[in-house]
């Protein structure tokens, strides 16, 4: 278990992470915003899980095998894009949902499809894992106890916190977007901004990494 210090000081991290804008809360705002905030709240468990997910792949050293495999590392960006730009024709083509003036907000998929997808644009995401192999040793300490152990509750930190962070999100843009939707023909432009946001975080996803 790592020190209460230490701990917060990596929450505090994590959170000012987590609101920076990226891939995952761009997702969840603009799904919140195009289909609710059930939709959203469903994204934001998905992201943390996937969160969870690379934690565990950084404690067993997969992640250094992406960065070892420059194939592997481009197969798995390939496959998150295509992921990502499926979910934004998806968007792009839906009819909206409209709903009469007053009427309550309802998602069109069922809840559990959009935790799926928050996992899998999550969990599929190269650069998260490195991520994660990056950030978490940064805050172990060899001296307070398995390495694996104190990864392991680190990266449980991050996700508690994730669902936190993007459940706000998720709050907030659902309210906004239960305010246009009393307007029935935003509701497709809502899907299609949705859509490119997806389509434009296919093309980050692929776009060189010229900070080398």
């Amino acid at each position: 278990m790592p020190p209460i210090d230490l701990l917060l000081g990596f929450l505090a991290v994590s959170i000012a992470v987590t609101f920076a804008p990226g891939p995952d809360n761009l997702m969840v705002l603009g799904q919140s915003l195009a289909r609710g905030r059930l939709a959203g709240f469903g994204l934001a468990l998905g992201c943390a899980l996937g969160c969870f997910t690379h934690t565990l792949w950084a404690t067993l050293g997969l992640s250094a095998v992406l960065l070892a495999s420059p194939n592997a590392f481009f197969a798995f960006k390939l496959a998150g894009a295509a992921y990502l730009t499926w979910l934004g024709i998806q968007a792009l083509r839906s009819g909206g949902v409209g709903a009469p003036a007053g009427a309550p907000r309802t998602q069109a998929l069922p809840w559990w499809r959009y935790v799926a997808r928050g996992f899998i644009a999550n969990a599929i995401n190269p650069k998260v894992a490195l991520f994660f192999m990056a950030f978490l040793p940064q805050f172990v300490r060899p001296d307070s106890g398995p390495i694996g152990a104190q990864m392991v509750v680190l990266g449980l930190v991050f996700a508690l916190q994730t669902i936190a962070v993007f459940g706000t999100i998720a709050f907030a843009a659902g309210s906004i977007g239960q305010l246009l939707a009393r307007r029935p023909r935003l509701g497709v432009w809502l899907d299609r901004l949705a859509g490119m946001i997806f389509v434009s975080l296919a093309i980050h996803l692929l776009w060189p990494d010229r900070s080398r």
